[in-house]
């Protein structure tokens, strides 16, 4: 029998009529060469007629087992395919098949051309065609690829059943196609939930934009994402933020076309959680760190202040106030002392992360306010221990502003946690630290009030050692003022101008002086000199070499003189090192005699004449004791001047000391230009912000002597 006769053609179709309906989605056929799922399970068909001879034989069946078309055509496939010993079971299922009486699946050995034996899985069944003829339909597959195909899928299907991380399957629209019950849960949404829609429909409350474009990047490179992170909140728990750990692969037939995306999900919230209060904890670590080394860089108590303010904003707060105890700032609560009902702040910094109503609502720098003890900051001092509001409510917020104007501003400005922390060196409290927070929306806790206890027990100290040493330089400066001479006695043939200024760095004082001295025969002794040191040791040494100077001085002995016996007095002062500068002036003979113990060299100009270095012999420096000075001669003219200073005014650490007296003699080009203006250029010009030595100053210039009645 041929084929033909076996599958007579298809009728030739009825005229074309009216469209109808479609009855379901359309075929498609794919051009594609690439296998498919029953090239893998390589599926082969064999028709037999009624007498069992083979009239169909695919190429599949060739494959399987060995035998061409041409060798299996019009041959019993029983003597073909089946061993003796089995011949008379598939003759009997044969007929069965072929009366009609069911089908027939299961496993069956059979020969292959090689001679080998191979067990192969059957579905066979019964074919009539338009004539009345019956054929057997048979369909094999080799058992193995079978088995194979059974394992994958089942393990497949177990572990998207029963894996513990959540599994979903998406289509090449990125529509839910499966979803397992780990995801389900993860969810907190039935599967049904899920089919056919997208990931911004099911959760809208995640960022499903990036996770989607994540997904079509794998669908498109296949190139999978592994283990990307994203938060959020699912039905699951509406209520609180998870973190999940995302990694999508790309799906593909054998032939390597896309059929859409596999995601896995895993709940990694609580390693989320360690992971972020690590993070916080090496950022609080590194925040105290930073505070070490930015904190007290300088003693100025106002700077220390605006230094913790910086730190604290906005690693800690949007806002940072610093206010310190008045009464401790000026002495006048000594310690251990109780702590008044009321207490009397003074700010001294304000800090804000952005403008804010909040900085108008807080007290301004350099401000006096008293509060009671309904306020916070007074409950903070008196209790000594940190005071936290976690959540500011207007209820709170009297407490916490300084009236009923700025507790407006507070809540203008979003204010909804207050932590004030005190401000305590060497036992005692000194002030308080402020901190609020309107634009974090974490209220302040436990360990931010550790944190903040920290930094303002670190703060503290530099505050506490600024406001004594400026206690400290405030009597060094009193001393060091009413030792030097405040309105020098106006002397005969000389006009004098004179400075002292403390160092500008940390408002340093040390053992700078001058004076003018008023000698016999109308005569004037200059005298600049200069302690090693600072503080108040320097100015009391200081007020002692130059007592002795005075002294010496007026006992009209010369210059060189004067060092030697001062030299003397320096040595008996023990570990005291000094610099000098003495000049006595005779207005008639119009003579000056100069010495110097290590001292810089004055300068001397004279109308037409380029300004000058005296050539002096230097000397050494008071205080070596044994060494011998030197005085020299000076003819001055009318409207000369010279020019006496410390080493405060020409020195610095970055230009060579020769340039710096370059700079001071080109500053003194106009002898005519009045002493009090050549004071002020000098210091002006001359000085930088970050000196840290004091200047004394002398400026003496020559001018007639008054004629004398009856000459």
């Amino acid at each position: 029998m041929s084929t033909a006769d076996a599958f007579p053609a298809a009728p030739e179709p009825a005229s074309p009529g009216p469209p109808s309906e479609p009855a379901g989605p359309e075929p498609t056929v794919d051009p594609a060469t690439g296998p498919g799922l029953l090239d893998v399970l390589g599926v082969a068909a064999v028709v037999l007629d009624a007498e069992g001879r083979i009239a169909l034989w695919s190429p599949q069946a060739e494959e399987l087992f060995g035998y061409s078309t041409g060798e299996a055509l019009g041959r019993l496939a029983a003597q073909l395919l089946v061993d003796e010993q089995n011949l008379a079971m598939v003759l009997s299922l044969f007929e069965e098949v072929m009366a009609g009486r069911g089908e027939w699946a299961g496993a069956f050995p059979v020969r292959h051309k090689d001679g080998s034996t191979r067990m192969a899985e059957f579905r066979n069944m019964r074919l009539e065609d338009a004539d009345g003829r019956l054929y057997a339909l048979g369909i094999a597959s080799d058992q193995a690829t079978v088995r194979r195909v059974e394992r994958d899928l089942a393990l497949s299907m177990r572990l998207v059943a029963q894996a513990p991380i959540g599994l979903a399957v998406l289509d090449t629209e990125l529509r839910y196609v499966l979803v397992n019950p780990a995801l389900e849960r993860i969810n907190g949404l039935p599967a049904a939930a899920h089919m056919g829609r997208h990931l911004h429909e099911v959760l809208p409350h995640l960022d499903a934009e990036s996770i989607e474009s994540a997904m079509r990047e794998v669908l498109s490179t296949g190139r999978p994402q592994l283990n990307q992170s994203t938060t959020g909140r699912t039905p699951a728990d509406p209520d609180q933020d998870h973190a999940w750990s995302l990694s999508v692969y790309r799906l593909e037939d054998p032939a390597g076309r896309p059929l859409g995306v596999a995601a896995s999900v895993v709940d990694v919230t609580e390693q989320h959680k360690t992971s972020m209060a690590v993070a916080l904890a090496r950022q609080r670590l590194a925040l105290i760190a930073d505070a070490s080394v930015r904190i007290g860089t300088t003693l100025d108590l106002w700077v220390t202040a605006r230094e913790l303010g910086d730190i604290a904003v906005p690693q800690l707060a949007d806002l940072a106030t610093v206010d310190i105890l008045d009464a401790v700032l000026t002495g006048e609560h000594p310690p251990g002392a109780p702590m008044e009902e009321t207490v009397q702040f003074r700010a001294l910094a304000v800090k804000a992360a952005r403008p804010t109503p909040a900085t108008l609502a807080a007290d301004p720098v350099g401000s006096i306010a008293r509060y009671d003890t309904t306020r916070v900051v007074t409950q903070c001092v008196r209790a000594a221990r940190p005071v936290l509001v976690a959540e500011v409510t207007e209820v709170e917020l009297p407490s916490v502003a300084r009236d009923a104007d700025a507790a407006k501003l507070l809540a203008a400005a979003g204010l909804h946690s207050y932590l004030a922390v005190p401000l305590i060196a060497r036992g005692e409290v000194i002030g308080a630290l402020g901190l609020q927070r309107t634009d974090n929306p974490l209220p302040f806790d436990h360990d931010d009030v550790l944190l903040a206890s920290e930094l303002a027990a670190r703060a503290a100290v530099c505050i506490d050692n600024a406001r004594w040493y400026q206690k400290q330089r405030r009597a060094a400066l009193a001393l060091q003022r009413h030792l030097l001479p405040h309105h020098p006695t106006p002397t005969p043939g000389l006009e004098i101008a004179y400075r002292y200024q403390p160092a500008e760095a940390a408002g340093e004082v040390g053992g700078d002086w001058f004076d003018v001295i008023p000698l016999p025969d109308d005569k004037t002794a200059l005298v600049v000199g200069d302690v090693m040191g600072s503080g108040i040791n320097a100015a009391a040494t200081m007020g002692q070499l130059r007592t002795a100077a005075r002294t010496l001085a007026e006992l009209d002995l010369d210059p060189a003189t004067v060092l030697t016996r001062l030299d003397h007095t320096a040595t008996g002062l023990g570990h005291t090192m000094a610099t000098c500068v003495i000049a006595v002036y005779d207005p008639h003979r119009n003579q000056c005699r100069i010495a110097t113990a290590g001292h810089l060299p004055p300068v001397r100009t004279s109308p037409g004449r380029t300004p000058e270095l005296l050539d002096l012999p230097t000397g050494a420096p008071l205080g070596v004791g044994g060494v011998p000075f030197e005085a020299t001669a000076l003819d001055l003219d009318v409207g000369d001047q010279l020019v006496l200073y410390t080493d405060g005014l020409v020195e610095t650490r970055d230009e060579d000391i020769d340039v710096r007296l370059q700079a001071l003699t080109a500053l003194l080009d106009d002898p005519a230009r009045p002493l009090e203006e050549t004071c002020d250029l000098l210091l002006a010009e001359l000085r930088q912000p970050d000196d840290r030595d004091d200047v004394a100053l002398l400026v003496a210039r020559t001018r007639p002597m008054p004629e004398t009645p009856g000459n």
